[in-house]
């Protein structure tokens, strides 16, 4: 297995945790691994509700902290994207929402460990 696939691998693994863990707090998952039109790039993690708030959440998943935790990944360029694709979801879905809410997810998964998922409401 290339370290390319091991990463995506890793980052599915996390992403189905945060869905986990997001449907055990109550909240509904509206979409995972969202793409708009080919004209804007990346992707939403998973887009959920609880009631009528909407979240969007940015999943970061990661073996250990040597290159610091999780949720330090989620740079300010990777924010406004984020908040441009979101803006693409809510043209595209069309209802209106009460709360629009931007978590980011941590999942630390160890070799030897015990898996801890951090969740950050409202980050940016």
């Amino acid at each position: 297995m290339t370290s390319v696939a091991a990463k995506d691998v890793l980052g599915r693994y996390g992403e189905d945790l945060a869905t986990r863990h997001l449907q055990h707090a109550g909240f509904e998952v509206l979409a995972r691994n969202w793409r708009p039109d080919r004209l804007l790039r990346g992707e939403l993690d998973i887009v959920a509700r609880a009631g009528r708030r909407l979240v969007f959440c940015e999943v970061k998943t990661r073996r250990s902290t040597r290159f610091g935790p999780p949720a330090e990944a989620v740079s300010a360029a990777k924010q406004a994207r984020i908040r441009r694709l979101a803006g693409a979801w809510l043209g595209a879905d069309g209802r209106r929402w009460d709360e629009i809410r931007f978590d980011v997810i941590a999942v630390l998964c160890p070799s030897g460990g015990d898996v801890s998922i951090e969740h950050l409401r409202g980050v940016f």
